[in-house]
């Protein structure tokens, strides 16, 4: 059930004034009645975490690494995403925004259902660096925070990026489509589009690298909005939790939770490097620290493919039977 919420005369970093109106879904108990789990989704996903739909099934439901018998589930839809269909919700100043505005909206949506203490936060890619902000925003308010797949800054080549998506999504003709096109180019990898198109069993004819991209470009034309797109590609290129001043392992290190960094060593829009500098130099001033690495040639989408490894880390964090994913091949080469 999708319901909905309302931060009244919020003020953006730019000092302009309104309501944000957007939604959540909750799964396992109702509020209240079990530790909460925030689940802050990627630029195109939405609240739908598990069930009918969900985006995340594998990792999220009953019985999963993220049991929804033993903790409530809780998602809000990123303000302006489009997904409760009202165009009135939409974000159409949203240069006016920074990610670190949304941390502070989330907050205020937290306080409003009265969760003052989650027991963890997990999100992938824009969802991630969403949860560094929260973090440090409200140090006290996570007992573990899983960011995924994600940087706590927006670096040169991630803006690089988000520039080029940028001209794209104000110039083409077909903005959506164009987009994401480019899109998938470096949300894979290479290699990925190598075993998909020539190492694979494809039938000859039956698909080609071309067709693909026009696939994802039509699909996410199909059941997304301009407006959202430029909102969130915006906000990518405003992660800093450093908050302008430039520090952010000094930022981080404030967070009072565990943190555990999830990164997959093939990305090529969030670089694994920049990962495990984080863990390596943030793990010299805070002990509460650990790094998995997905090992896997689907680049930055591997998050949302190879659910083996990453459940094999989450039971690790939330102390789930460990002879769940035993036929998983593959295997956490670092943690601490």
């Amino acid at each position: 059930m999708l319901y909905k919420i309302t931060v009244p005369d919020f003020k953006n970093s730019t000092g302009s004034v309104q309501d944000i109106r957007f939604s959540y879904e909750t799964f396992g108990p109702e509020l209240g009645k079990a530790p909460v789990i925030l689940v802050n989704h990627a630029l195109s996903g939405n609240s739908k975490v598990t069930g009918s739909k969900g985006w995340w099934n594998a990792v999220v439901g009953d019985g999963k690494s993220i049991d929804t018998g033993k903790f409530t589930v809780l998602a809000f839809n990123m303000p302006g995403n489009g997904y409760d269909e009202d165009p009135a919700n939409l974000l159409h100043n949203y240069k006016e925004f920074t990610l670190r505005d949304f941390a502070e909206i989330y907050s205020r949506a937290l306080s409003h259902l009265g969760i003052t203490s989650l027991y963890a936060g997990i999100g992938g890619s824009i969802g991630g660096a969403l949860l560094w902000e929260m973090a440090v925003l409200r140090p006290e308010l996570f007992q573990h925070i899983i960011p995924v797949a994600t940087d706590y800054k927006a670096t040169q080549w991630l803006r690089a990026l988000c520039k080029v998506q940028e001209q794209i999504l104000n110039n083409s003709a077909h903005p959506l489509r164009d987009a994401r096109m480019h899109a998938m180019t470096f949300y894979r990898s290479p290699q990925s589009l190598h075993e998909k198109f020539v190492s694979s069993h494809i039938p000859k004819g039956s698909g080609t690298i071309e067709t693909w991209l026009e696939y994802h470009g039509t699909k996410l034309e199909e059941r997304f909005q301009l407006a959202t797109y430029k909102l969130m590609n915006h906000l990518l290129t405003t992660v800093d939790i450093s908050n302008g001043r430039g520090d952010h392992l000094t930022a981080a290190a404030g967070i009072e939770g565990s943190i555990h960094i999830i990164t997959v060593n093939s990305d090529l829009f969030f670089l694994p490097g920049d990962n495990w500098e984080t863990y390596v130099n943030l793990s010299l001033i805070k002990p509460e620290m650990s790094i998995h690495e997905i090992r896997s040639i689907h680049g930055h989408d591997a998050f949302l493919i190879e659910y083996a490894q990453l459940s094999q880390f989450l039971n690790s964090i939330f102390n789930n039977k460990k002879d769940q994913n035993e036929k998983n091949k593959h295997s956490a080469l670092w943690s601490r």
